[in-house]
């Protein structure tokens, strides 16, 4: 009886209730709404790449329910923009995320309206290489409409990408001669080899790559002045067994715009995908890839910089790298592996592991360079520069390899952790020489012991610790320093450069140590 009782109490309550709400009764739009932007700009985008989501957020400030009769894009059902309001994408059929009818906005409340695009630059203009496309977002009609407008940059680009089996649907994946034994071998990288019309990339177009690109035996790729590259999610360039890359940038005029160098980085172009690490895999220089030459280049956002593989006895450096910057990795900015490398005012900075790491012995001279590791998006394994003459096999078991040299020379070696070396030795020739360098060690437990004797000449000689180095602001990968910088007049004249990363003549007979000639900043 009790319970019955208590189920008629609530069911009467619930009726009386009902009967008082005004919920249901939603007054036409007047054309007062509001919104937070006038304007929604969507951010640059390439050719038949769909956008990131943007939103817009819609107000009703009155004191009523309101129904908005329509919203509508102006550009109708051929509008490149598709719409998503609260959840709903409207009506079906060739009208969906196109256009809406009665849409409730409750009184003191609001609403989101999500914004895409996918826009096919060849149906605006066959001849520009850019194109600003803009709709109009419409909030019912007559004298109560009121609209937002939509702009989105639109950039044609060269498309490098794997063929899809038709039937399969499986992904072409590459296939050489992975393991040197004179057989091609089947790989899981998705991706092919570039035909001999696409080895010279120019700055007329920028580049979009899936998939890695591979530039194969007794080919050359050639990367112009002005070259921009843009990498899709584990994609890269792999360079294989007698293959070549030269990438052949030039000084620029405009340190903002860098329009003579050549920059490689992801395909997202919105603002919030500027310094994301790890958004594509690798420029790839396979064992057996030869005269590799990069020469003003900046190398961002990747998983790892530049991955160099072998010929670590070769006449010639498997890879010369000058005049170059390589940011915001995951994991490492460049990694070599039993390999020679010749690097000249070259900044690494911002790698989720090591800016620079030597692995598996190898030879290894640095010139005026700056290898600095400021990563501040999680904890990171190892220091700013790594060298050992080992890896582990699956077992556990230590492969080791000569490090018959590594030498650096007036360089910063430096970072946000403590100490920023780190010399593991095997038991194989393992030569290296610090000289003229500011280092961060500061770690009482390894100094003087194993490879860190700083009074042995054999293997450091006039090198500095722990001094300021006065970067600009190396979190944001701003690597000049400043008049009260620890490298200011280190440097050795007799492994100068007469001119540093930016074209400035070095301060002779006192030049300074890193990439860069110190500069007094802006107090702003």
């Amino acid at each position: 009886m009790k319970r019955l009782l208590s189920f008629f109490i609530c069911l009467v309550v619930l009726m009386f209730w009902s009967s008082c709400r005004k919920d249901f009764d939603f007054s036409p739009s007047k054309g007062n709404l509001k919104f937070a932007k006038d304007t929604v700009y969507l951010d640059t985008v390439f050719t038949n790449i769909g956008s990131s989501t943007y939103n817009l957020k819609v107000y009703n400030r009155s004191d009523d329910d309101i129904v908005i009769p329509t919203i509508q894009l102006e550009n109708g059902v051929g509008s490149f923009y598709r719409l998503n309001v609260d959840g709903s994408t409207g009506l079906e059929g060739p009208q969906e995320g196109k256009f809406f009818e009665d849409v409730e906005i409750l009184a003191k409340d609001s609403l989101f309206i999500f914004i895409e695009t996918t826009i096919d630059i060849e149906t605006l203009s066959a001849s520009d290489t850019q194109f600003l496309y803009t709709d109009r977002i419409l909030f019912d009609s007559g004298n109560n409409q009121q609209d937002v407008d939509l702009v989105t940059l639109v950039k044609d680009a060269v498309f490098i990408y794997p063929n899809r089996d038709e039937d399969t649907g499986i992904i072409e994946t590459l296939t050489f001669d992975v393991d040197g034994d004179g057989t091609v071998d089947e790989t899981t990288l998705q991706g092919r080899f570039l035909e001999d019309d696409e080895l010279t990339f120019t700055n007329e177009k920028p580049y979009v790559i899936y998939g890695y690109a591979g530039v194969d035996t007794g080919k050359t790729l050639t990367m112009e002045p002005g070259t921009r590259v843009h990498f899709h999610a584990d994609s890269g360039i792999i360079v294989t067994d007698g293959g070549t890359l030269n990438i052949n940038g030039e000084l620029s005029t405009d340190q903002d715009v860098l329009e003579n160098e050549v920059i490689l980085e992801g395909d997202r172009l919105e603002p919030i995908f500027t310094d994301v690490p790890g958004q594509w895999g690798t420029i790839w220089l396979f064992n057996g890839s030869l005269n590799n030459t990069i020469n003003y280049a900046t190398i961002k956002n990747a998983t790892i910089g530049i991955l160099s593989e072998g010929n670590q006895a070769a006449a010639n450096d498997k890879l010369t790298i000058t005049n170059s910057q390589i940011y915001n990795s995951s994991g490492f900015g460049i990694l070599g592996r039993a390999t020679s490398i010749s690097a000249e005012n070259v900044v690494v900075n911002n790698s989720g592991q090591s800016s620079f790491a030597g692995t598996l012995g190898g030879k290894y001279n640095f010139v005026h360079c700056t290898i600095a590791n400021y990563w501040n998006n999680s904890f990171r394994q190892f220091p700013a520069l790594l060298l050992n003459d080992f890896i582990l096999d699956e077992n556990g078991t230590a492969i080791t390899n000569d490090l018959t040299e590594a030498n650096f020379t007036n360089c910063i070696i430096y970072g946000n952790d403590n100490p920023e070396i780190l010399l593991e030795d095997e038991g194989s020739v393992f030569n290296f020489k610090f000289t003229n360098c500011l280092i961060r060690f500061n770690n009482s437990n390894l100094e003087g012991t194993g490879n860190y004797i700083f009074n042995d000449i054999t293997f450091y000689e006039d090198n500095v610790f722990n001094l300021d180095p006065d970067f600009e602001d190396p979190f944001e990968n701003m690597m000049r320093i400043g008049a009260d910088s620890g490298a200011n007049g280190l440097a050795n004249t007799d492994f100068n450069f007469l001119n540093d990363i930016l074209g400035v003549s070095r301060n002779v007979p006192e030049p300074d140590s890193g990439a860069y000639e110190s500069v007094v900043f802006d107090e702003d």
